[in-house]
């Protein structure tokens, strides 16, 4: 307890997150308030329990992993996972590459190596002091960080330069704009190293204290920013179900006002996949300008990371209930979510549901993609670290060895043909040392819980 009192007394220096966590700890709270309605699927839940729907909200029929040691395959696994990010840091500039050799990152990315590196640290993986040479490296130059109009973050730099860069990599003074979601993710590592590595407390204020985080709410909604073809800056909300709360938890941590944005009701249906009813999201392409898709990630990423509230706990159940159920049906192992491919068009949304479909996956403008679809190994190995079931130890068993010992974890295996897609990418290898880590620790933000 003792160890406890003295983090916070040396973090209390942070008003941006100590008054923030105080004043938003009333909002995350609301998190457990709303009770989803299964309307959509059948009127009354009688109805969906007569149709042999999963009932989501039975917490005590959800096979939650209990915290134990790891196998020694599993720490190979994790110090593989890590090799990515040797061999992919800047000396320069302290950032890592979103992808293995091309030197371009969003914040996204650069929060996914946050946390594969404190994951790296709790593991033993590395030592303090390359913990701290890291750390301190990659947030002096985030803290000067040219920013798109002078407020936050632009969408991509260059890891090489830490200059503002397009999305294929080229040099941009003014930017393109930014990312609620990216920032909201970037807060999730910040949030983790206040409580639990307070000495760096005044590092994470100096990259902080030039961000006008206020720009991202408009009534109580996360809003991004892009510049369109005529070169006029828009803002417009951000965020569709499962990284729309996600995203917000964090950035209400910091006491933005996004009780609109972190409310899963707003838009809400439930639709039946596989006889399991899934959340989806209402605002659809044709009506709202963006993908509504339903993919893994948020929801491992709020359960590794946050260890869920009761809402996203049931949803996430959900999403993983439906990609069983499919193996049951079809014999085809499932673990879906959002990928880099090592081929054209590049990246896939291999989704449980988008676009009024089951099973579709879309490029990024909302093309078929469907002859790319994999077995997602940072799902995979998400999912085996939640929850412990037979299905988890297949997909587990199948995927284990996805990976180059000097390289990394490769992103997954094509459905269609069993090939391997051997893109190589900070998200899937920081995504699978968070899930190795939380088989041994649990949740890695413990805010005002004393540090293990």
């Amino acid at each position: 307890m003792s160890h406890f009192k003295d983090n916070l007394k040396k973090a209390r220096g942070s008003i941006v997150f100590l008054i923030g966590i105080v004043l938003a700890f009333g909002t995350v709270f609301g998190l457990e308030q709303w009770k989803p309605q299964k309307a959509n699927v059948m009127n009354e839940y009688s109805a969906i329990a007569s149709a042999g729907l999963i009932n989501l909200t039975e917490e005590k029929n959800i096979p939650l992993r209990e915290q134990r040691a790891l196998t020694d395959d599993e720490v190979r696994m994790a110090r593989v996972a890590w090799t990515y990010f040797e061999n992919n840091t800047n000396a320069d500039t302290g950032l890592v590459n979103s992808v293995d050799g091309y030197t371009a990152a969003t914040l996204w990315d650069t929060a996914s190596y946050l946390l594969a590196m404190i994951s790296a640290y709790d593991l033993e993986i590395i030592d303090n002091t390359e913990f701290g040479n890291r750390l301190t490296k990659v947030l002096k130059t985030m803290a000067a960080l040219p920013l798109f109009e002078d407020k936050l973050p632009n969408k991509v730099y260059s890891t090489a330069t830490a200059s503002m860069t397009t999305y294929d990599n080229q040099t941009t003074e003014r930017g393109v704009g930014w990312s609620a979601i990216d920032i909201g993710r970037i807060m999730v590592p910040f949030n983790v190293l206040v409580w639990q590595h307070p000495e760096y407390t005044q590092l994470i204020d100096q990259v902080l204290s030039s961000w006008d985080m206020q720009a991202i709410v408009n009534n109580a909604e996360m809003m991004g920013a892009d510049v369109n073809v005529e070169g006029v800056t828009l803002y417009l909300q951000e965020g569709r179900l499962g990284y729309e709360e996600y995203a917000a938890k964090s950035l209400v941590l910091a006491g933005l006002d996004l009780s609109e944005a972190v409310n899963y009701e707003r838009h809400f249906e439930y639709v039946e996949i596989d006889g399991v009813a899934v959340g989806t999201d209402l605002r659809t392409p044709d009506k709202f300008d963006a993908l509504n898709f339903i993919v893994s990630e948020p929801y491992v990423l709020d359960g590794l990371e946050f260890g869920w509230d009761r809402n996203s706990r049931s949803l996430a159940y959900g999403v993983y209930q439906a990609q069983q159920s499919r193996f049951e049906n079809t014999g085809t192992l499932t673990a879906v979510s959002e990928d880099n491919i090592d081929q054209p068009p590049y990246f896939v949304y291999n989704a449980v549901f988008a676009d009024g479909k089951a099973w579709n996956a879309v490029t990024e403008k909302g093309d078929d993609a469907s002859e790319f679809r994999t077995l997602s190994s940072k799902a995979a190995l998400a999912w085996y670290a939640l929850y412990d079931t037979d299905y988890t130890s297949k997909l587990f068993d199948y995927i284990g060895k996805n990976y180059d010992e000097n390289k990394g974890w490769y992103a997954g295996i094509y459905e269609a043909t069993g090939e391997i897609n051997k893109a190589l990418t900070a998200n899937t290898n920081a995504i699978v040392l968070e899930s190795l880590r939380y088989i041994q620790f649990g949740p890695i933000v413990r805010i005002g819980r004393a540090a293990s």
